[in-house]
């Protein structure tokens, strides 16, 4: 059986794409063995990298001719980091599968290989996160805080030339490219909270391929679908998009969600904090919902 992955062609797309397609390979065998052909599109957010996202229309331009590609069928499925996935699905597609999560954190990577708290005064870091931005100016206000976009291997490159001191990076894709011991620090989400669904992959495909929906939810993970849904639910309620500061992490601790969220100004002021436990919604999606729904109105309203 043959399957069309349709997928960005940058290092990280590619390599979490290519992972994902051996486990699904894995998975499917015996009963079904699967060949998959990969297509690669180019999204409008990789054209216009002299721009930041919140000028050329957010962080969907990541999957915008990703979701053209499947609605027109000619591909079957797509892999993308969840974080660059707005909360609306465009109509008729799905989210077929959220495979188990990598580390969520963020990671610093610095030029001299001093942590954040060690980097000289008035050291120029470089983020094109909004959410980065807000967290690193209030523990460093000292520093310089530069808009730096590009795929990874651009942002190590423009650390290494000088052109500036730090970067901040997702743990989850300096591992996937196989480069998780260039990391000099990573940020425990107390100092620095994660991206909403940052660590985690979301398989999408066309809501009425029945087919390929049960063949791509043989890697769907419990636990992380469960607290995926309810870090969206934060991003959904406050309106979330790139042009304000948003973070969602939850977490299962013993028999507990464990959900903390956070909401600022574009500006990166009037930082809000909230969070809320309740107890483990085990495979029930619509609690998961609805918790993360009550946390990111909560919010809003502060």
């Amino acid at each position: 059986m043959k399957l069309v992955l349709g997928t960005r062609k940058s290092k990280l797309a590619l390599a979490q794409a290519r992972a994902y397609c051996a486990a699904l390979v894995a998975r499917c065998r015996p009963e079904v063995e699967l060949a998959i052909e990969e297509v690669h599109v180019v999204t409008s957010g990789d054209r216009f990298q002299d721009r930041s996202l919140q000028d050329i229309g957010g962080k969907g331009l990541f999957i915008k001719e990703v979701e053209e590609a499947l609605l027109d069928r000619s591909t079957d499925f797509a892999v993308h980091s969840i974080k660059d996935v707005p909360a609306e699905l465009a109509p008729g597609l799905v989210l077929a599968a959220v495979p188990e999560r990598e580390d969520a954190r963020d990671v610093v990577v610095t030029r001299d290989g001093r942590p954040l708290a060690e980097l000289k005064q008035g050291a120029r870091l470089g983020t094109s996160s909004l959410r980065r931005r807000a967290y690193l100016s209030l523990a460093r206000p000292d520093l310089e805080v530069l808009a730096l976009r590009g795929n990874v291997d651009t942002r190590l490159r423009k650390l290494e030339e000088g052109q500036i001191d730090a970067i901040v990076l997702a743990a989850a894709g300096l591992r996937r490219l196989g480069l998780g011991d260039r990391a000099t620090e990573h940020l425990p989400p107390e100092l620095c909270l994660p991206a909403v669904g940052q660590g985690a992959l979301g398989i999408e495909c066309r809501a009425d391929d029945e087919r390929v929906r049960a063949l791509l939810a043989r890697t769907d993970h419990g636990p992380t679908r469960l607290c995926v849904t309810a870090e969206r639910a934060v991003m959904a309620a406050v309106g979330g998009s790139c042009h304000l500061p948003v973070a969602a992490y939850g977490l299962r601790v013993g028999q507990e969600l464990w959900l903390r969220a956070m909401l600022a100004e574009a500006d990166g002021t009037r930082m809000r904090t909230a969070e809320r436990r309740a107890p483990w919604p085990e495979g029930d999606l619509a609690a998961a919902e609805a918790l993360g729904r009550a946390l990111g109105e909560e919010l809003a309203r502060a």
